[in-house]
């Protein structure tokens, strides 16, 4: 906050506050929370305006919630939620969080189904995924009712770190993560499939919709339940399905071309470009009790030649590592490092599981005359074939109607995919998820559910200004003084610099004039700085 005593004015941050107070209004955040978790009416603040300032303020500058009340006077929280920053100390908060916690799923729930009706957001396709949330704190004592943070397998590779776990469920239009759960640390993607599947259903209501997900998306219960339930599905097979020697066996010559063009290579020359092809045959999925039927799936394979030339890529690369570790081995056999076969023995384990190795090293360990290690080693080129001839292909099951949905079509659907592992990304990486020290896991769920409401808003600013720019797909000076194609993160960097200033004389609070880039913005997403809530 800036004070000029001589024109005495207050000068506050604006930024976005504006068009996030715009869209938590029309999706009627804080009225959702209220009906869901009231509070008494002599309250300076409901529930509910706590949470919109809570998501306001992991959209504009994510801070410790210790800290949220001294960004809420920096920043101009009260002209634009109608929030007195006050109100907004960290016990205030924490009642606030604990409010939420038993009826989040009501509330995201809602909130997913008016982004859905108010904003139009298309669900016949949509895309599920799970990421984990790594937390700094012991917890040895939780809330049974709530989720439970527990060591696991994190994406973040700190397995000394206790985690819980997130699922978004994105539409293909826009990514925008209209329905979000959490859950504890150790459970398994595979099996809650189901009941995203089922929540999803809920907020598509009669709509038919395609769910498309990595490969923790196929299980048996999980097909059967989505084939009994009238839901298409779309995801790539694992090992379990279909083993690399089915892959090993696919027949480019044969394999049809897809004219498809990843983003990644739009402004790339042809021979640039990853090129794909497709074969398509049925496969029968058995589960493994003897009265689960049998079930008919269409099979597409699919080459990438990008793939195949980051496989060809990574194995040469691994192959060459683990032949300059065996190298430096052989010369010091029979020196204090390894003086015995064992110790050989010991170091060719260690160098064939940290290479990753083990499926092309052929080693033979003895002595020599002179009682001295001896080391002989080469690659199984027979074996390396077979892997290299998997190279680039993979498998996608789906039971969507061939009649309507060709090989090409399922290609170009899975596609999409990545749309929710960028919202994952942007969960943990603009919106500042991590680190996490709140101390209890009551708090900790409400607070992961205020982040996804955050990533719903931060999703759909980003598809009203792509939507509302069209045809057209860039916005000049966005990035660097250069057209660019807009992201939420350039566009809340784009209106990051606007101020508010507010004149002890008059009180009436003025906008620093927009630049021409700003001024697009707003206009794109039909927001008025100046308007107070």
């Amino acid at each position: 906050m800036k004070v000029r005593y001589g024109s005495a004015s207050v000068e506050q941050a604006l930024g976005a506050l504006p068009v996030v107070a715009g869209f938590c209004q029309r999706l009627d955040i804080a009225g959702i929370v209220d009906r869901a978790a009231p509070i008494r009416d002599i309250a300076r603040a409901s529930h509910g305006q706590v949470i919109e300032a809570l998501v306001a303020n992991r959209l504009t500058s994510p801070t410790p919630m210790v800290h949220v009340a001294d960004w809420a006077r920096g920043w101009a929280v009260e002209h634009a939620l109608g929030v007195d920053a006050d109100v907004l100390n960290d016990d205030r908060i924490a009642r606030a969080l604990d409010a939420l916690a038993p009826v989040l799923e009501e509330v995201t729930g809602s909130v997913g189904a008016a982004a859905i009706a108010a904003y139009g957001v298309d669900v016949s396709q949509m895309h599920w995924d799970m990421t984990s949330i790594s937390l700094y704190g012991a917890y040895p004592a939780t809330d049974a009712d709530y989720l439970e943070p527990r060591y696991g397998h994190p994406k973040d590779r700190r397995p000394d770190l206790k985690q819980i776990q997130a699922g978004l469920g994105a539409a293909g239009d826009g990514g925008v993560p209209v329905l979000s759960r959490v859950y504890h640390g150790g459970a398994g993607e595979v099996s809650q499939v189901v009941g995203a599947m089922e929540a999803l259903r809920r907020l598509a209501g009669p709509r038919t919709f395609l769910l498309v997900g990595d490969s923790k998306l196929l299980s048996y219960t999980n097909i059967a339940a989505m084939v009994d339930a009238e839901v298409a599905f779309l995801a790539p097979a694992s090992k379990l399905f279909v083993p690399a020697q089915v892959l090993a066996g696919c027949d480019y010559d044969t394999a049809t071309p897809v004219d498809y063009v990843a983003d990644r290579d739009a402004g790339r020359p042809a021979e640039q470009r990853a090129h794909y092809r497709v074969i398509e045959d049925t496969m029968s999925v058995h589960g493994r009790r003897r009265r689960d039927r049998p079930i008919t799936l269409r099979r597409v394979f699919v080459h990438s030649s990008a793939r195949a030339d980051a496989a060809a890529t990574a194995r040469a690369k691994k192959l060459d590592r683990a032949r300059a570790d065996l190298d430096r081995l052989t010369r010091g056999l029979g020196s204090r490092h390894y003086p015995t076969p064992e110790k050989v023995a010991d170091r060719v384990a260690t160098i064939t599981r940290t290479r990753r190795v083990g499926d092309h090293l052929r080693t033979t360990i003895g002595t020599d005359h002179k009682g001295r290690p001896t080391l002989d080693w080469h690659y199984d080129q027979q074996a390396l074939d077979t892997e290299a001839a998997t190279d680039g292909w993979y498998a996608l099951l789906t039971n969507l109607d061939p009649a309507t949905v060709s090989p090409a079509q399922i290609l170009t659907r899975y596609k999409d995919q990545p749309t929710v592992e960028r919202r994952n990304h942007e969960f943990k990486g603009p919106l500042a998820v991590a680190p996490i020290f709140l101390h209890t896991n009551r708090r900790i769920t409400a607070l992961i559910g205020v982040i996804c409401l955050a990533l719903l808003i931060y999703s759909l600013i980003e598809r009203e200004v792509r939507r509302n720019l069209a045809p057209e797909t860039k916005l000049d000076q966005l990035y660097a003084n250069r057209p660019a194609k807009p992201t939420a993160r350039l566009i809340f960097i784009a209106l990051a610099p606007l101020r508010l200033r507010t004149t002890t004389e008059h009180g009436t609070p003025e906008r620093t004039q927009p630049s021409p880039l700003q001024k697009r913005l707003l206009d794109l997403l039909k927001i008025d700085p100046t308007r107070a809530p």
